[in-house]
């Protein structure tokens, strides 16, 4: 009797590289809502994008890099927007359970599909589109909006989205000339001065209903700076694949799987103290995970 041999679907490289990126950057949120109770979140930010740019500047000091070059504009670009939609994550991450935050951030992938076909001509299909549409719906699920009023976070929320949809969209573009590694430190770079100058306006004039971007600095000290370590280390581990995956494929695809890290900070997230989600927030998790897979699938 022969026995069919059965041949397991191999996942798109651009898939498994955006999965590990989805990984790691649930550890540095996790680092991140730790660090968070210690000092501002734009201080967060400066240390997340310091320790990166150090990672990558000995990497570039072993192994210089070799670029095309010829968009420096749509670089400064990525940089600035990644580091606007990273602010108004982080504040999130502060005030809000580390998954929900996740979850606004993570509209992205829907905000990225649409760009994606606006500006690269790129499409995904209609099961593609419905799939995003299912995490779309999993997303409303797990928010819960009451009414039409929009809150603080929520419209920072939606922000963290939007920038972080351009900022990988960008990317796609960007791969054609640049070395993964300058585009990544690049956007560190601005991550870095770029808090150092909105604390420097928070020591002068304050902080007020700017809180989300200015800051007054607060020396780390102890435990705080393993914690550092970490998020900066799991930052860049996890901006080099996702650079890497959505160089390489469709970048509505690599969006799509990248809703993995949900459940990633669903997890971490109730380990560092966040309550567990009602029934409607968790079906609302699983439509996310669902839509994210069927593209995957599809596309592998």
């Amino acid at each position: 009797m022969q026995h069919k041999r059965v041949v397991m679907p191999v996942l798109n490289e651009g898939v498994r590289l955006m999965v590990l990126a989805a990984f790691f950057f649930a550890l540095m949120g996790a680092c991140a809502k730790v660090l968070s109770g210690l000092m501002p979140p734009v201080e967060v930010v400066f240390f997340r994008n310091l320790v990166g740019v150090v990672l990558i500047g000995l990497s570039v000091w072993k192994t210089p890099i070799n670029n095309r070059g010829g968009k420096p504009w749509l670089l400064l670009f990525r940089g600035t927007i990644g580091f606007l939609a990273l602010l108004a994550f982080f504040y999130n991450i502060a005030h809000i359970s580390l998954a929900n935050a996740m979850i606004f951030s993570y509209t992205s992938p829907i905000f990225t599909a649409l760009l994606a076909a606006w500006f690269l001509k790129e499409s995904i299909g209609s099961r593609g589109w419905m799939a995003i549409g299912i995490g779309f719906v999993g997303i409303v699920l797990v928010i819960q909006p009451s009414g039409w009023a929009l809150g603080k976070t929520d419209i920072l929320g939606i922000f963290s989205g939007l920038g972080a949809g351009l900022a990988y969209t960008s990317v796609r573009e960007l791969k054609r000339y640049y070395d993964t590694r300058a585009i990544v430190l690049s956007f560190m770079l601005i991550g870095t001065v770029g808090p150092l100058v909105l604390m420097a306006i928070g020591e002068v004039f304050g902080m007020g209903s700017f809180d989300f971007a200015l800051g007054i600095f607060v020396m780390p000290s102890g435990m705080a700076w393993v914690y550092i370590a970490g998020m900066g280390g799991f930052a860049t581990l996890a901006q080099t694949f996702m650079t890497r995956a959505y160089g390489g494929t469709r970048a509505g695809i690599v969006a799509a799987a990248s809703y993995s890290n949900i459940l990633f900070s669903l997890l971490l997230g109730i380990l560092l103290g966040d309550a567990f989600p009602n029934l409607l927030g968790m079906f609302g998790i699983i439509l996310v995970i669902f839509g994210g897979i069927l593209v995957a699938k599809e596309k592998a």
